[in-house]
């Protein structure tokens, strides 16, 4: 933490004498050296804390190079409430860590193996009834979404608004809930393999790769890119932490596979380079989009987040973090007032936020510190409950915050409902496995 500290300092120096670049680079080395740590330390890849670190801080780091004419010089305010967010969020966990934890997670790797090693044939079958559960109603849900407003996304070129128009409230929590199939599928096969059953010889791995098709099919559909990569970021995610490591050639496959995928989509949703280069607003007008794309929705992001600290009038004081509740209540439908808070931002079509966007809006600098400290404690002890699963299907649950945790620059997560229908459909999932 205290190289952390050190390289933040020179990162604020050099940003406000207008040396963005270097900026920008002291503080992707401090992500690099924070994410290093926890893997040297635990020798897990998908460390809670350690992800975190990488993504948040690199993502900061990112942003620094204030490449868009839209990125200006942040408030000291803003570089105290980025570093305070950090600060308590690896000083909590690594008290807790201190305190409470006897075992290291390299001792660790054992129980992990014994819990999921799929000795149970019945949680293997409900594993199963589970994924087509989900995968049919999913599929009903994007029928009748289809048919209630009158078109599919991915058949509707030229409306570059198309997929957020594909949206009934309510039905579309179901409709995108496919995307935990894939992860399912990866404990299923997992399970499999382990109980020494090929997997070509089993019956229900040609109906898992059917439901995994199916599954990854309704958000090409919806041409909704965030919906595929957490699909398939999850199913990865799952899979080390069965596993315990990742080949090298796998990332290569899903390189091959996602990039192009990711692109089709982008010119499904009729957004051409020329309309994505005016809102980006680069300095650079010759940079290749798919550098300036991934570039600007991790670094605006932050910019947003320095627009919210300037521009904010008054705190909602617990309101706005508590979307989810009005939203899964229907509470945002009887009364308005609930959810009416306006959105800060550098420009209105990049809405995209930080984890903890909501958190200073609720609180200011006090709800960076509290927010920070409580996800801490929370992913400690997410990172401490690994050891005593008795249902593979935690690791599903455990993929999912570590999938919110490496996109920390993306969006305010615990303050969206859907990520609140995921977990909680997962851990019906977990019950019903385990019974």
């Amino acid at each position: 933490m205290l190289v952390y500290v050190i390289c933040y300092i020179v990162s604020f120096i050099l940003a406000w004498q207008h040396i963005y670049v270097l900026s920008g680079l002291v503080l992707l080395g401090a992500a690099i050296w924070l994410y290093i740590g926890d893997y040297i330390r635990t020798g897990n890849l998908i460390h809670l804390r350690g992800l975190f670190c990488l993504f948040f801080v690199g993502g900061q780091g990112i942003s620094c190079f204030k490449l868009s004419r839209l990125q200006t010089d942040w408030a000291v305010k803003t570089w105290i409430c980025l570093f305070l967010a950090v600060v308590l969020f690896w000083t909590v966990f690594e008290v807790m860590t201190r305190l409470y934890d006897g075992w290291t997670e390299k001792d660790m790797q054992s129980v992990y193996r014994f819990f999921s090693s799929g000795e149970s044939p019945l949680q293997t079958r409900r594993i199963l009834i589970s994924m087509t559960a989900i995968t049919a109603v999913s599929l009903l849900a994007f029928s009748f979404e289809a048919w209630r407003l009158g078109f599919i996304p991915m058949f509707s070129y030229g409306v570059p608004h198309a997929y957020s128009e594909f949206h009934i409230s309510g039905v579309h929590y179901f409709t995108v809930s496919c995307v935990l199939v894939p992860s399912l599928s990866v404990v299923y096969c997992v399970m499999t393999a382990r109980r020494g059953r090929g997997l070509t010889r089993d019956r229900g791995f040609l109906l898992a790769m059917v439901l995994d098709l199916i599954a990854l099919a309704i958000p090409l559909l919806c041409v909704s890119r965030f919906q595929l990569i957490l699909a398939v970021g999850m199913a990865v995610f799952t899979y080390i932490s069965m596993a315990g490591n990742f080949s090298l050639v796998y990332v290569g496959v899903l390189a091959v596979v996602m990039i192009p995928a990711y692109l089709i989509l982008t010119v499904l949703r009729s957004h051409s380079v020329e309309y994505l280069n005016g809102i980006f607003e680069m300095k650079n007008s010759h940079m290749p989009i798919f550098i300036t794309q991934p570039y600007m929705y991790i670094a605006n992001n932050y910019d947003n987040f320095n627009c919210l600290v300037e521009q904010l009038g008054r705190h909602s004081f617990g309101l706005k973090g508590l979307f989810p509740l009005w939203a899964l209540t229907g509470l945002k439908f009887l009364i308005p007032s609930l959810v009416n808070f306006p959105l800060f931002v550098t420009k209105e079509e990049l809405t995209t936020v930080t984890l903890f966007y909501d958190a200073y809006y609720d609180f200011g600098i006090l709800g960076m510190i509290l927010f920070g400290g409580l996800l801490g404690a929370a992913c400690y002890g997410l990172v401490r409950l690994r050891k005593k699963l008795s249902c593979p299907v935690g690791h599903v649950i455990y993929a999912q915050i570590a999938m919110y945790m490496a996109l920390a620059f993306f969006t305010t997560w615990f303050s969206n409902p859907a990520t609140w229908f995921y977990l909680l459909l997962s851990g019906a999932v977990y019950f019903y496995v385990n019974a």
